[in-house]
C-alpha cells in the first residue's frame, strides 16, 4: 500500500508557472495597442475650426454672389467680400470667446464645489490629488484659443472666393470660377472634418457641399429678384 501510494504521488506532477512567464505575459498585455482614444476631446477646437472655415467660405461667397447678381463690377464684388471677411472674423471671434468663457465659468464653479466637498473627507494620498487637479485644469476650455481658431479659420475660408474672383474680369466667367472654387473648398472642408472626427466622409462632404450651394443660390436669386424690381 505504501509503495503504491508513493508511486501514485510521484506520478502526479504539479506545474507552477514561473515568475518570469507571468511578468512577460503582463508586459505583453501592457504593450498591446489599444484604440481607446476619445475623439470627442477634439470637439472643442474642431468645432471652432471647421465651422469657422465653412462659415467664412459660405457667407463670403454668398455675399459676393448676391452683389454679383445686380452688379457686374469686379471692384464691388471684391469690396463686399473683404468687408464680409473682416466683419465675419470679428463676429466669430467675439461670439466664440463669450461662449467658451461662459462654459469655463461653469466648469470652474463646479471644480470649486467639488474641492470644497472633498476637503471634508480624509485624504491619504496627496500626490494623487495634485495630479488629478492638474489634469482637470488642463482639460478646461481655453476661450482665447477657441476665438483665435474661429477667427483664423473664418478668414481662411473667406479668402477662397476672394482669390477666385480677384483676377477675372469677365462677369460670367468670374461667377463660374467662384462657384467652382467654393464647391471644391466645401467638399475638402467637409471631408477634413469627417476625417478628424472619424465620421462618415462622403456623407459629411455632401452635406456641407449641398448647404453651400443652397446658400449661394438663395442669396443670388433673392438679390436678383429685388434688384430687378427696382426697389
Amino acid at each position: 500500500m505504501e509503495t503504491t501510494n508513493g508511486t501514485s504521488i510521484n506520478n502526479h506532477k504539479f506545474t507552477i508557472p514561473a515568475v518570469n512567464d507571468v511578468e512577460q505575459q503582463q508586459a505583453s498585455m501592457e504593450l498591446e495597442p489599444t484604440d481607446d482614444f476619445n475623439y470627442s476631446k477634439r470637439s472643442q477646437w474642431l468645432r471652432a475650426a471647421v465651422l469657422g472655415a465653412n462659415d467664412g467660405l459660405v457667407s463670403t461667397a454668398a455675399l459676393m454672389m448676391g452683389v454679383g447678381a445686380v452688379k457686374q463690377d469686379i471692384k464691388a464684388m471684391i469690396l463686399t467680400g473683404f468687408a464680409g471677411l473682416v466683419a465675419g472674423a470679428c463676429s466669430m471671434a467675439i461670439g466664440e470667446f463669450v461662449s467658451v468663457y461662459s462654459q469655463l465659468d461653469i466648469e470652474v464653479a463646479q471644480l470649486k464645489r467639488d474641492k470644497l466637498r472633498d476637503e471634508n473627507r480624509e485624504t491619504t494620498d496627496e500626490e494623487e490629488e495634485e495630479k488629478g487637479s492638474k489634469g482637470e485644469k488642463e482639460s478646461l476650455p481655453n476661450p482665447l484659443q477657441a476665438s483665435a481658431a474661429s477667427a483664423l479659420s473664418f478668414s481662411v475660408g473667406a479668402m477662397v472666393p476672394l482669390l477666385a474672383a480677384s483676377f477675372i474680369k469677365e462677369y460670367k466667367v468670374r461667377l463660374g470660377v467662384v462657384v467652382g472654387a467654393v464647391s471644391l473648398a466645401l467638399a475638402v472642408f467637409g471631408w477634413l472634418g469627417a476625417v478628424l472626427g472619424r465620421a462618415p466622409r462622403v456623407r459629411s462632404a455632401a452635406r456641407v457641399l449641398v448647404g453651400g450651394w443652397l446658400a449661394m443660390a438663395i442669396t443670388f436669386g433673392l438679390t436678383k429678384l429685388i434688384g430687378s424690381s427696382g426697389l
